[in-house]
């Protein structure tokens, strides 16, 4: 059976932000993540002090740090937006959507780079999220945008970090494609399908290549675990351990989930949208998560330390 923690103790790191997500921590003890409704890109300093590291069009969504310090984003193009005192939420397609494409940023200068916007010759829909491999690239998703009676699907994708190449590796995941990781081995793949509460994965065999399972998968991945009741799934980070741990919304949880596909514990949040998380600290046991409709970002000790990332 899970365990259920109840009142986690959540420190507030900084508040006032506008729909923050994809937290990263950096060498510097500082944290940077994105502000999607503000398009912007933002560092988050020990004490909580803010500073805009750049400003970018359409809505910067996932964030990773990469080769040579460099921070690469998913954009998805634009969102519209519902806004009311404690509640700020996207809405789907933005009236100036421009396209989802992945960017290269220096946190230094602020400069921008559009590294990808299509992949075979098909437009990039709404790219969400990216983990960094081992292997000079980064596996990202796509979730696809959302319109008024419509959507695009889900996908899984592979890019070099130099711009060179991008494969599509997954297709469809129907329900969106939002949090993707690997596990610490690099063997596999996981991904987050939203609005199905289901996380899928897949066998690595090399950079942008994942054993397929034949028909009736239908997207040769297998389905490690489906998520209870409503819940619908965002981001994931990866423990040392290999635990997959999930930012789960609408129940308002992180939780963490064995490579086996069991759920192994819980973890309430004080709001239904925790976005994302991910770890930092000397023993990388301080978990980083973006309470994301009412701006703010906390921090809390985990109780096993996350994996260190490639280039963090």
């Amino acid at each position: 059976m899970a365990i259920i923690v109840e009142n986690p103790d959540l420190r507030i790191v900084t508040d006032g932000l506008r729909f923050p997500e994809g937290p990263v921590a950096m060498p510097d003890g500082s944290v940077a993540l994105v502000e999607i409704e503000a398009r912007r890109v933002t560092r988050v300093a020990a004490n909580g002090a803010k500073s805009t590291i750049t400003t970018v069009g359409g809505a910067p969504n996932g964030l990773a740090l990469g080769p040579a310090g460099m921070l690469y984003v998913c954009n998805n193009g634009g969102f519209s937006w519902h806004d009311e005192p404690g509640m700020l939420r996207p809405m789907g397609q933005s009236p100036d959507y421009s396209g989802g494409r992945i960017e290269r940023i220096d946190p230094a200068t602020g400069a921008v780079e559009t590294l990808y916007r299509a992949v075979d010759g098909r437009p990039l829909r709404g790219p969400n999220d990216l983990m960094f491999d081992a292997h000079g690239g980064f596996w990202f998703s796509d979730l696809g945008k959302v319109r008024a009676r419509d959507r695009d699907h889900g996908g899984a994708y592979w890019g070099a970090a130099d711009g060179s190449r991008v494969v599509e590796a997954a297709f469809p995941i129907f329900g969106g494609a939002n949090g993707i990781g690997i596990s610490p081995d690099g063997r596999t793949l996981y991904v987050a399908e939203t609005e199905t509460g289901r996380l899928w994965a897949w066998d690595v065999e090399g950079p942008g290549q994942l054993r397929k399972d034949p028909w009736p998968s239908s997207n040769g991945g297998r389905v490690l675990c489906q998520f209870p009741g409503y819940r619908r799934l965002d981001s994931i980070a990866i423990a040392a351990s290999g635990n997959i741990i999930v930012a789960t919304l609408v129940s308002g949880e992180i939780t963490t989930v064995s490579p086996a596909g069991e759920i192994l514990r819980v973890v309430k949040m004080p709001e239904r949208m925790p976005t994302n998380i991910c770890f930092g600290g000397p023993d990388m046991r301080t978990a980083y998560i973006t309470l994301s409709t009412s701006g703010k970002l906390a921090a809390m000790q985990w109780d096993e330390p996350g994996f260190r990332l490639p280039h963090g």
